[in-house]
């Protein structure tokens, strides 16, 4: 029995597997695009906007991904339909399978903000101009039960008819499909994505340029990354990366080339510590959401301030990120650096109105975590107290990843009940949103919360009418 599921266990076969190898280097320094640590935001940015869109693309983009990754289906009349899922019901509150409806009829579908459901043409028309925006495209098919290659042809034909051949990495489960589109593309940069070692064999390797690896089995076997890299193998690994930075730390330090993660904030945030990077470039409008003025200071680095400021609901063009003391900081002109804890660059006045003078409470029996920053990887020791209501002091993230503010420190907006909706006038704001950013964790009876004598008290008693919804 063979160690490790990828052990040449005859020497009779040693010629054969040796003539495979250099098949395998071959295609390997065709076309390597990437270098060092590649960010892929998987899905665009799909914890801030809707999966898939041009809004989260753009978010990814901006946040520091080198690529964004999408899911690529056929429709009934043999278009390129840009989904994860083949019924779309999930993202568009439509069901509606793609294969059994034609482009015309999906377009019309709508993402929670606004923007209809794409084909890769479109996506491509978009972007054609905008040479630093590069893609990850996933062929969704099963040649076990679907034998025809149509997918992979119009896949090749699109990608040569906008020549992005320099910005397209393939990537698929379906070792068939990788193969059909090394016959159409040669020089492609293709990667076969895994979920057990038992996928990785030499029948395969001499075809990809790239192994895409759970981050369950790469823990287990890190020795794969070594002997992938031997062959000139780069590795990437994808997980529902939940930005624990445990797994975070564990990966920059095995020399992965990349990661496919929903949170490429965080993914950059890694890359630049990997390459010992403190600063970065951002060149986007934001706006100082903090209730008093703050101070500008000259030098993140030593904190000495400046006799200048700025002031609530001024915007600002943020020209550089900076992170110094565990902390990031933006640069707004020469040698003024502000902090960005109140520094909003996706939220506007009118994402955060309906919420702005809520209350919130933590969700019945949820621990509700208490962040220092408004960052997934400042989590502190400390929850949110139940059946406490807590004035909403200021807003951060986005309007799918809303952060909360409280006297307490920083909680997400997901994790707790918004206090404050109970008459026609206070869903008047509300109502005007996009669906994007409606939250529907909302206490819909109001209640009593002096000093609370006991835990089983007024939030229980409401709870048990079953009329607060989240």
């Amino acid at each position: 029995m063979c160690n490790h599921a990828i052990v040449l266990c005859d020497r009779g076969v040693h010629m054969k597997f040796k003539s495979h190898l250099l098949l395998a280097l071959f295609f390997s320094l065709i076309f390597l695009t990437t270098s060092g640590f590649t960010v892929v935001g998987h899905r665009g940015d799909p914890t801030k906007y809707p999966e898939e869109t041009i809004q989260s693309d753009n978010s990814a983009f901006d946040s520091g991904a080198d690529y964004v990754e999408l899911d690529l289906h056929l429709s009934e009349d043999g278009v390129l339909v840009i989904s994860h899922d083949e019924d779309l019901s999930r993202v568009t509150h439509t069901p509606a399978i793609v294969s059994q409806n034609t482009f015309q009829s999906l377009n019309q579908l709508k993402y929670d903000n606004g923007e209809h459901v794409m084909s890769l043409d479109q996506l491509f028309e978009h972007y054609k101009n905008k040479p630093n925006t590069k893609f990850v495209l996933e062929t969704k098919i099963d040649h076990n039960l679907d034998p025809s290659y149509e997918l992979e042809d119009k896949v090749a034909e699109t990608i040569k008819k906008y020549h992005m051949q320099k910005r397209v990495m393939i990537h698929s489960f379906s070792a068939a499909s990788l193969f059909r589109l090394r016959k159409l593309m040669p020089d492609a940069y293709l990667i076969l994505i895994v979920g057990s070692l038992k996928r990785i064999n030499f029948s395969v390797l001499p075809q990809v340029n790239a192994i895409n690896v759970s981050s369950d089995v790469i823990q287990q076997n890190a020795w794969l990354i070594h002997w992938l890299h031997r062959l000139n193998k780069q590795v990437y690994v994808w997980a529902e990366m939940n930005e624990s930075p445990a797994l975070w730390h564990w990966l920059i330090n095995r020399n992965i080339d990349g990661v496919v993660t929903n949170y490429p904030a965080t993914g950059f945030k890694y890359k630049l510590a990997e390459e010992g990077t403190h600063k970065f470039t951002i060149h986007k409008p934001g706006i100082y959401f903090g209730k008093k003025k703050a101070s500008i200071m000259m030098n993140p680095y030593v904190r000495i301030k400046r006799r200048k400021y700025v002031y609530p609901g001024q915007k600002l063009n943020i020209m550089y990120g900076v992170r110094a003391h565990n902390q990031l900081y933006y640069q707004i002109a020469e040698k003024s650096f502000i902090s960005a804890e109140f520094v909003n660059l996706d939220l506007t006045k009118k994402d955060i109105a309906p919420y702005e003078y809520k209350q919130i409470v933590a969700k019945p029996k949820v621990q509700v975590p208490i962040y220092r920053y408004p960052d997934n990887q400042e989590k502190t020791a400390k929850k949110l107290p139940a059946n406490k209501l807590f004035r909403i002091q200021n807003f951060n993230g986005g309007p799918k990843s809303m952060w909360l503010y409280t006297n307490l420190g920083w909680v997400k907006a997901k994790d707790v009940l918004f206090y404050g909706f109970f008459t026609p006038d206070d869903f008047h704001e509300y109502n005007k949103l996009p669906r994007v950013s409606r939250y529907n964790n909302i206490a819909l009876l109001s209640y009593r919360t002096p000093t609370l004598p006991k835990e089983n008290t007024c939030l229980d008693s409401i709870i048990s009418t079953n009329k607060i919804i989240y």
